[in-house]
C-alpha cells in the first residue's frame, strides 16, 4: 500500500462508488506540499517554494517580502511567524494561497501533470503539527490547502486558467 493513499468503497442507491483519498503530502505525494521545492513566481518575485511565497504575502513592504525569496520552507515559515501581519490578512489569505498554488502548477508543467494524475482523489493535507486550518490533524480540520489543490486541479483540467500566472 502506498503511504498516504486510502480507497473507500461506498454503495449508494445500488451503485458502487470508489473514493480515493490522498491523506498526506509525503513520499510520492510530497510534490503537493508547500514545502516542496519548486520555483514559483508571484507578485513579481521569484520564490524557491510555495511556503516562502505565501509567508512573504503576510507583509506589504517589498524589503521584507524580498527576504523570503531565497529561504527554504522551514525558515520562511519561522520568519513568517515573526512579522507584523498586514491588516487584511485573514480576509485575503485563502485567495493568496489559491493563486500561489495555481502558479506553482501552471509554471511547472511536470508538477501540473502529476497533480492531474491524482485524478479525482480527495486531497487531504494530513499532519501531526495540529494545523487544522490548512490541513487535518487527528481527523479534525478544514483542509483548506487540500480544497485549494482540488480546485486548482479542476480548473487546470477544465482549462479555466491560462498556463502563465495568477497575479
Amino acid at each position: 500500500m502506498v503511504t498516504g493513499h486510502v480507497i473507500t468503497i461506498i454503495v449508494k442507491e445500488g451503485a458502487l462508488i470508489i473514493m480515493k483519498k490522498i491523506t498526506e503530502f509525503r513520499g510520492k505525494y510530497f510534490f503537493l506540499s508547500n514545502f516542496y521545492n519548486a520555483n514559483v513566481e508571484y507578485n513579481g518575485l521569484s520564490f524557491l517554494n510555495n511556503e516562502s511565497a505565501f509567508q512573504a504575502q503576510k507583509v506589504l513592504d517589498s524589503q521584507t517580502r524580498n527576504r523570503f525569496c531565497t529561504l527554504p520552507p522551514n525558515k520562511a515559515k519561522s520568519l513568517g511567524r515573526h512579522v507584523t501581519l498586514r491588516e487584511d490578512w485573514e480576509s485575503v489569505k485563502d485567495n493568496i494561497m489559491y493563486n500561489i498554488v495555481l502558479n506553482k502548477f501552471s509554471q511547472n508543467i511536470s508538477l501540473q501533470e502529476r497533480l492531474l494524475a491524482t485524478g479525482d482523489s480527495i486531497l487531504i493535507e494530513g499532519n501531526t503539527w495540529n494545523d487544522t486550518y490548512w490541513g487535518v490533524c487527528n481527523g479534525v480540520g478544514k483542509n483548506m490547502l487540500g480544497k485549494i489543490l482540488m480546485g486548482v486541479r479542476n480548473n487546470i483540467r477544465n482549462k479555466c486558467v491560462d498556463n502563465n500566472t495568477a497575479r
